[in-house]
């Protein structure tokens, strides 16, 4: 759900097409890749959902995001799901960012396991940990518990809730993280539009926007199972009172012998 960005010293925290396709994905990747702010949701949303992918599926997403303001971030995060006992989702944010002209670079690994699952007109719940280290200064710098909920309403809408804990250790104070978010796909699952409200509430600081609400919508298109984009518009999404448009692509690795799920 929520972002975590590695700023220390400002806040808490499918025909013919497939080839074109495909050769577009892997050049914005690995244009991507090369990135700093951690995320919980899936690609470059907030709110996360209580799903977890079958055991063996993959996807690597990426994102590159501006604001009016000049700051820049870019991220990539390989994801597979795992058996360790039970289904887990594994993920590592690579992100480097710039934010009032300093660059900076974090890693954030995170887990995630679905502990209910979702059904139409009821809730599912799953829990997630995720930490977040900063490469250039060698520091821990963020820990974050979230447990997002999600309660189908159909077959192509739903609502995501999340509440979590967040500790940033570098000035040491605890945020509860909040968020809530819906998702309503067209029935071909061709496009999705996403729309979240989402932050943290705790101790006031010397940037007051840290603390205030912040608000996402977004646009997906999936013209083919293994692979969408989402164009993002949103506001003050890293507590800095500015307006961010983000271009965010997600490539899936189905499991062996199995197809990629709806997510």
């Amino acid at each position: 759900m929520f972002r975590v960005v590695g700023r220390r010293s400002r806040r808490g925290v499918d025909g013919r097409v497939v080839p074109s396709i495909v050769a577009l994905a892997c050049a914005v990747a690995a244009t991507l890749a090369l990135s700093e702010t951690a995320r919980a949701a899936g690609a470059a949303y907030a709110v996360d959902t209580s799903e977890v992918s079958a055991v063996g599926s993959c996807k690597f997403e990426s994102w590159l995001q501006w604001a009016h303001n000049g700051d820049l971030n870019n991220v990539g995060n390989p994801v597979c799901v795992v058996d360790i006992g039970r289904p887990v989702e594994l993920s590592a944010q690579f992100s480097r960012a710039r934010f009032d002209s300093e660059w900076n670079a974090t890693v954030a690994p995170k887990a995630k396991t679905k502990i209910i699952p979702s059904a139409i007109g009821s809730f599912g719940l799953a829990v997630s940990v995720q930490s977040t280290h900063d490469q250039v200064t060698n520091e821990h710098t963020q820990l974050w518990v979230n447990v997002p909920a999600t309660l189908r309403l159909s077959e192509v809408v739903r609502i995501n809730v999340n509440a979590g804990w967040l500790w940033d250790r570098i000035i040491d104070r605890h945020y509860f993280s909040y968020g809530i978010g819906v998702d309503w796909r067209t029935p071909d699952n061709v496009y999705t539009w996403t729309a979240e409200i989402f932050g943290q509430a705790g101790p006031t600081q010397e940037v007051t926007t840290v603390t205030q609400p912040r608000f996402q919508t977004g646009l997906r298109w999936r013209p083919i199972d293994v692979f969408s984009i989402d164009f993002v518009y949103g506001r003050n999404v890293y507590g800095e009172n500015a307006n961010w448009f983000t271009v965010a692509t997600t490539i899936r690795f189905p499991p062996p012998g199995g197809r990629v799920g709806l997510e």
